[in-house]
């Protein structure tokens, strides 16, 4: 890449073709943080009394339901430990609810097993039609895009909210935070703003091979703004209203529940492991572990350099990255023939396709004018 150049305070670069630096080679990652993150949040600390008020509201208001909230559990450490705050700390009735989208590891599954059995709480699992997933997931590698994990993220946040939708669920909680995820991956990195129903139709109708009968399919306009501003739908982050640092927080769930914790983030789905560890980085040039330690850096939980370490090698060796690779193709009944030719094959995005991007832009921006988004977007 030439005119490379890297963040002074992060490790953010120029993979991320907008980045901004300012003259002491400072990236806006950092300055937004300092400026837009920081002060309000203050890494958790002195929020417990705002924390447990909210609380009490939520008791108050659901308190002839069977539930107080609904919390997506995939396994990983956010969601896990964003169920432990809201049942131990905050004291609520949480329904926890997971999307089974094909590619669990055991270990995500013998995760959530613990948390529901540690903390006596009602699972409702989801079992997303595997044909539809797996016809879904086949288009989106024909289309030769670098958001190779929409078609889970649409299955898991759909899922979630037209079931919390159809029971009368009105608070949603979620293990986004910003100790682990204040430095959001770019949207050129397959970051993708949203559920954009126009960019998957428009997708499979050009590369899916059946109908999408039954796969859940919310749109960001559906949810934001009918679900959230008409219905009263309310989201929330629990783990923004206590100190939450990573190391601590696996070796506490480690401890109380038997909770094993991951090489890297997202390593809970078999399918994202390959995704970023292999063919993001490999095909396109995009190594998410970038954004993933910048947050950890820009929170103090881990050192520049020893990230600078950590990207300067994968995560998985080669010969574990081959034998992914092989999995990922079979189950997704593509030859290894087939799955080399489109790894191969020209890159494009998702200006290669009809979406609604423009309008999710200016929602976006409406949402950071009115301090509604704290994360750097574009």
């Amino acid at each position: 890449m030439t005119n490379y150049k890297i963040c002074s305070k992060t490790i953010m670069d120029t993979t991320d073709p907008n980045i901004v630096f300012n003259e002491n080679g400072e990236s806006d990652y950092y300055t937004n943080f300092q400026k837009n993150i920081l002060p309000e949040w203050n890494f958790g600390k002195g929020r417990l009394d705002e924390l447990q008020k909210f609380a009490e509201k939520v008791k108050q208001e659901c308190k002839k339901q069977d539930y107080d909230c609904i919390i997506g559990l995939s396994g990983g450490l956010d969601s896990s430990y964003c169920v432990y705050v809201t049942k131990e700390i905050m004291g609520l009735r949480p329904l926890i609810y997971h999307v089974d989208a094909g590619w669990n590891t055991e270990q995500a599954t013998s995760n959530i097993e613990k948390i529901i059995t540690g903390l006596d709480l009602d699972l409702y699992t989801d079992v997303v039609d595997w044909n539809e997933m797996k016809d879904l997931q086949r288009a989106f590698f024909k289309a030769q895009i670098p958001d190779q994990d929409m078609p889970q993220d649409i299955a898991f946040f759909s899922s979630l909210y037209k079931f919390a939708r159809k029971n009368n669920i009105k608070y949603v909680f979620t293990g986004a935070n910003y100790s682990t995820e204040c430095c959001r991956e770019p949207e050129e990195w397959g970051a993708y703003p949203g559920i954009d129903s126009v960019l998957i139709k428009n997708i499979f109708t050009k590369h899916g091979e059946r109908k999408l009968k039954t796969f859940p399919i919310v749109d960001i306009f559906k949810y934001k703004i009918y679900y959230q501003r008409v219905l009263g739908m309310k989201i929330f982050h629990p783990l923004n209203y206590v100190e939450y640092n990573k190391n601590n927080v696996e070796q506490f769930l480690a401890e109380k529940f038997g909770w094993k914790s991951f090489q890297h983030k997202h390593h809970e789905s078999r399918f994202t492991r390959f995704f970023e560890d292999y063919w993001l980085p490999i095909k396109f040039g995009f190594d998410r572990r970038k954004a993933h330690f910048s947050s950890l850096i820009l929170t103090g939980q881990m050192s520049r350099e020893e990230a600078l370490e950590r990207i300067s090698k994968p995560e998985l060796d080669e010969q574990d990255l081959m034998n992914e690779k092989k999995y990922i193709a079979d189950k997704l009944n593509f030859s290894e023939d087939e799955f080399e030719v489109i790894f191969q094959g020209k890159n494009k995005t998702y200006k290669d396709y009809k979406s609604k991007r423009n309008l999710i832009g200016f929602g976006i921006q409406f949402m950071r004018t009115f301090g509604l988004e704290k994360r750097l977007f574009r």
